[in-house]
């Protein structure tokens, strides 16, 4: 405890009270010995920058929650799983810089639910570099945040379902043989027909409201 304290640079009194508060995880025991590794220390330093930042305790304490509670990066990005999309890795600290404020405990156990977090070590995972800017960029257009989760788990629904179209019409019409690797191969002509409708609905959408 003593070493861990001296290289986070805080006080062993300190580092008591956070460990009565659950702000970091309880050692690793060895009988009567107690073990701290680099993922205690990456805790603290995170706690410290975050105070910087202006978050309380208490604040800090239902994020270390939600974090310590979060889904592992394995189930979030599915072993083996093909995909298009680039994770990102960041800190707490970087994550509350993407969205500020809005990075209150509520807001990270929605995204852990959703799936776009997971955790590894002593890191968050976000699955999709493009979802975190989107998300990002509409939150620094004023849209709360909350609001943007609750979104997107609503074109999630409609992302699974135009999935469900494609993989029927691939596999379940046309040659007798097709397979996954057909699914595959096909899928950017589905990407393109859900980007041309999108584009198109928005138009439509956007005549609406001018006209209105």
């Amino acid at each position: 405890m003593e070493e861990l304290a001296r290289e986070a640079g805080i006080t062993v009194r300190t580092l008591r009270f956070y460990r009565e508060r659950k702000l970091i995880p309880p050692p690793r025991r060895e009988g009567r010995i107690a073990w701290y590794d680099e993922d205690h220390l990456a805790r603290l330093r995170t706690i410290a920058a975050l105070l910087d930042r202006g978050h309380t305790l208490n604040g800090i304490a239902e994020l270390a929650e939600a974090f310590d509670h979060g889904r592992d990066v394995g189930d979030l990005l599915g072993l083996g799983a093909p995909t298009e999309e680039t994770p990102v890795r960041l800190s707490p600290e970087e994550l509350a810089d993407f969205f500020g404020e809005e990075a209150t405990p509520e807001n990270l156990s929605a995204a852990l639910d959703l799936g776009y977090l997971g955790t590894d070590g002593g890191e968050i995972v976000h699955v999709s570099r493009r979802l975190l800017d989107t998300s990002a960029a509409l939150v620094r257009e004023g849209i709360p945040l909350a609001d943007v989760l609750a979104t997107a788990r609503r074109v999630r629904d409609h992302a699974d379902a135009l999935a469900e179209l494609f993989t029927d019409l691939v596999l379940t019409t046309g040659p007798a043989d097709r397979t996954p690797e057909d699914l595959q191969r096909l899928r950017p002509l589905a990407k393109n027909v859900v980007e041309a409708e999108l584009s198109m609905a928005l138009d439509r959408r956007l005549s609406r409201r001018l006209e209105s």
